[in-house]
């Protein structure tokens, strides 16, 4: 008796870390539930509902099309929908928002974000708004209809390093992309073969922000396609093409020389 109560004991004591890790790598399906642990076999419905079960530094992968809800990320994650229709569509509130450490990593890759665009839509609505960070990558993503596309408002002390390459922003109310940090830090972005159009400002520069174009397209913004004030820096580093705005730079813009 005494021997099969020990067996109990350690049995409850194997078994209770196990119940509550987390994973490195989970999975969201468009037929998923987020009751179940965001494994393969058994995704999960929703961003949210997996990134609970994901470790810090994990990967969420997308394993059919579908669209998985509104998220706030706070931590280091890797979110990708490589060979599937993985989207966001909301209505009236963020896509994505990031709110997570100095230091932290976040990754998207492959993800559609539709905001609708429609009366409900508030100004400050973002596809993917970054509040604290130490780095966000948006890869080879469409983000539409939002008020802005991608928006950077940190408060990090050492300020947010962005790298949006080889995505679309597209009919934006107030920006495609608008860096304006709330800390004392600044923060830039890298703005590497991608397009902006249809939105009010394709490229929106604040004090203390940086944004540096390559490879480009700043296209048919209605107010401005680059328009900085104050501090911020807008540097062009080869072969961007800013055509059809109404300017097409409004303010300070620099040519980066190539060595």
């Amino acid at each position: 008796m005494k021997f099969i109560n020990l067996l109990a004991i350690l049995s409850f004591i194997g078994l209770a870390p196990i119940a509550s890790a987390q994973a490195t790598r989970t999975w969201v399906s468009g037929v998923g539930d987020d009751v179940n642990p965001g494994s393969r076999t058994a995704p999960c419905r929703t961003f949210a509902g997996v990134l609970a079960k994901t470790a810090d530094g994990g990967e969420i992968d997308v394993l059919d099309p579908g669209s998985f809800g509104a998220v706030t990320i706070t931590k280091s994650i890797t979110i990708t929908g490589l060979g599937s229709e993985a989207g966001i569509v909301v209505s009236g509130i963020n896509g994505i928002i990031i709110n997570a450490a100095d230091d932290d990593v976040v990754v998207l890759r492959n993800l559609n974000l539709e905001g609708l665009g429609n009366s409900t839509m508030t100004i400050g609505q973002a596809g993917v708004k970054i509040l604290r960070a130490g780095a966000v990558y948006i890869e080879n993503c469409r983000i539409g209809n939002f008020s802005v596309g991608v928006e950077e408002i940190t408060s990090s002390t050492t300020g947010t390093q962005i790298v949006v390459k080889d995505s679309q922003i597209l009919e934006c109310k107030v920006a495609g992309v608008s860096l304006a940090p709330a800390g004392g830090a600044a923060s830039s972005a890298f703005i590497d073969r991608s397009r902006i159009e249809g939105c009010q400002a394709g490229v929106l520069i604040a004090d203390r922000g940086k944004a540096v174009l390559n490879e480009a397209v700043i296209s048919f913004n209605v107010a401005a396609g680059i328009k900085q004030t104050g501090t911020g820096v807008i540097e062009s580093y080869r072969n961007n093409r800013i055509v059809g705005n109404a300017p097409d730079v409004s303010g300070k813009m620099t040519l980066l020389k190539l060595r």
